[in-house]
């Protein structure tokens, strides 16, 4: 039998149940993918790839028109994280935001590059109808690809 004993409150604790490490301090000598945080097959990773096969010109055309501003999200990555903010039941833009700061797959989709729920919401209002066509096109339609 082993013994994990510790300090607590000025007295020594023993007791006769051990526990596993916990070092959430530790580095780590190489980063891990964000992806590989996410169980094989996650749903995250059916949506990467199927958006990155569809044709998103309906939403990419409105943008090449207008050459002024700052670089904008990657249409790809917006519309991939609202599919699956839509399927899994978050569809506040606020909500959405927070769930990138602190959702693993959500993290997945946008990488270090968090949009604020202005930017989140305002692609939705102004491609509202190409989002719903491409979001049946990827959950309706994936054998027709």
């Amino acid at each position: 039998m082993s013994f994990g004993s510790g300090w607590f409150a000025g007295r020594l604790v023993v007791s006769e149940k051990t526990y596993r490490a916990w070092r959430p301090d530790q580095v780590w000598l190489l980063p891990p993918s964000p992806r590989d945080w996410l169980a094989e097959g996650h749903l995250v990773d059916f949506l990467m790839d199927a958006v990155k096969e569809i044709d998103i010109s309906p939403i990419t055309s409105y943008y090449e028109r207008e050459l002024r501003g700052f670089p904008l999200f990657h249409p790809r990555m917006v519309l991939t994280l609202l599919i699956f903010s839509d399927a899994t039941g978050t569809r506040s833009s606020r909500k959405i935001m927070q769930r990138c700061e602190q959702d693993v797959a959500c993290r997945v989709i946008v990488g270090e590059d968090v949009p604020d729920f202005h930017a989140i919401s305002e692609f939705r209002r102004r491609h509202i109808a190409a989002f719903e066509t491409l979001f049946v096109e990827v959950w309706i339609e994936p054998s027709r690809r």
